[in-house]
């Protein structure tokens, strides 16, 4: 696989927007009717946590990063995913779904993923964060995004996940370049990185975190009334995309995000006994034992900044 890093680089900057292009006044709230204004509320509000949950990724895969280049990527990265939030709010603002200028609270699925990516990420090594971040974009972002441009009519709507799929197809491109960039490394090398990391209690902890909030989305998509079958597919593209690359298929990390990937595709793998069962424990965790809000997430605005 041959891949340009500095040219995409270029492309990162050439493309940069910002919520004061897009014209958050223009007609065309009226056409999101009151039953789907009801269950987007909740969705959006997901959404735009889920993006917050990238942005943490990139700024901790940004240390991590070999050369320079691929460092001040990231940092690009890291600043469109929290762009995208801005964006995702600002929508929920213009269409009324804001309680005052309060800031919606995430999900307690979200809120621990957050917890633990804010916790642990930055000790974690890139071929752990480069090959779940993907994953994360892939089956949660492309598809929730997918289901939005397809159902809701706002063209402003349209405008803003137009300009989000843009930034985030040269996002998935950088990070299967990566991973077979990474898939380079001597077997062993590999092999003491893979065993290494799950060691880490911490991983553990976030495996049980990511477990449920992906079992907890796919519930979100079907009570939209979408078919579960356009989650599975986005899932499914980040196997068949990996596969392409002998050196990805070399990543122990792949190997085994791709595993779990397939067992949540068929609903009746016994898997989902137990990721079923989490998303039910997870929605009774005390809240009084989560962590307070980072201070990053403060950064969240439906201001139309430049």
């Amino acid at each position: 696989m041959s891949f340009d890093f500095d040219d995409m680089l270029a492309k990162i900057k050439s493309r940069q927007w910002a919520l004061a292009d897009i014209d958050w006044d223009a007609p065309g709230t009226e056409l999101i009717e009151p039953d789907l204004h009801a269950r987007l509320k909740p969705f959006m509000a997901d959404l735009m946590w889920i993006e917050n949950v990238g942005a943490r990724g990139f700024a901790a895969m940004a240390k991590k990063a070999p050369t320079e280049t691929l460092k001040e990527i990231y940092r690009y990265f890291h600043a469109e995913e929290q762009r995208h939030a801005n964006a995702e709010l600002a929508l929920m603002r213009r269409w009324g779904m804001l309680d005052g200028d309060a800031i919606p609270e995430p999900n307690v699925n979200v809120k621990l993923v957050i917890d633990f990516l804010d916790k642990y990420s930055d000790g974690m090594s890139l071929s752990f964060l480069g090959t779940v971040i993907p994953m994360l974009e892939v089956a949660l972002d492309g598809a929730l995004i997918k289901f939005i441009t397809d159902e809701v009519a706002d063209p402003v709507a349209q405008e803003v996940f137009k300009k989000i799929n843009n930034d985030e197809s040269r996002h998935l491109a950088t990070d299967y370049a990566v991973m077979d960039l990474l898939g380079h490394a001597p077997v062993r090398k590999l092999a003491i990185d893979m065993v290494g990391g799950w060691c880490k209690p911490s991983l553990i902890v976030g495996t049980l975190s990511y477990i449920p909030l992906l079992n907890k989305m796919r519930d979100n998509i079907v009570a939209m009334g979408v078919s579960e079958e356009k989650l599975y597919g986005a899932m499914r593209r980040y196997a068949s995309v990996g596969e392409r690359s002998e050196f990805v298929r070399r990543l122990p990390m792949f190997q085994f995000v791709k595993m779990h990937s397939n067992w949540v595709v068929h609903r009746d793998h016994p898997y989902h006994l137990f990721a079923d069962a989490m998303v039910k424990l997870t929605a009774h965790y005390p809240r009084a034992l989560l962590r307070p809000q980072p201070t990053w997430s403060k950064e969240l605005t439906y201001e139309p900044v430049a």
